[in-house]
């Protein structure tokens, strides 16, 4: 594996960690600020995570194909 592809699987599993923290960050303000919406926040922020959890394994695959 040559050195930018493994600069490009460091950006992406940086990305994803950031996206899903900042993700996971909002929905905690959210909730803070109106309790009884926390099963609507937490329903989009689950599926937001695992939207941009899937979207890093795509590029993780797709940095480290020949």
């Amino acid at each position: 594996m040559d050195i930018p592809r493994i600069v490009g699987a460091g950006l992406v599993v940086i990305g994803a960690g950031i996206g899903i923290g900042r993700i996971g960050g909002s929905a905690m303000e959210a909730i803070s600020r109106q309790p009884e919406a926390s099963g609507k926040i937490q329903t989009a922020m689950l599926i937001a995570a695992a939207l941009i959890e899937g979207i890093g394994f795509a590029a993780l695959f797709a940095v480290s194909e020949n």
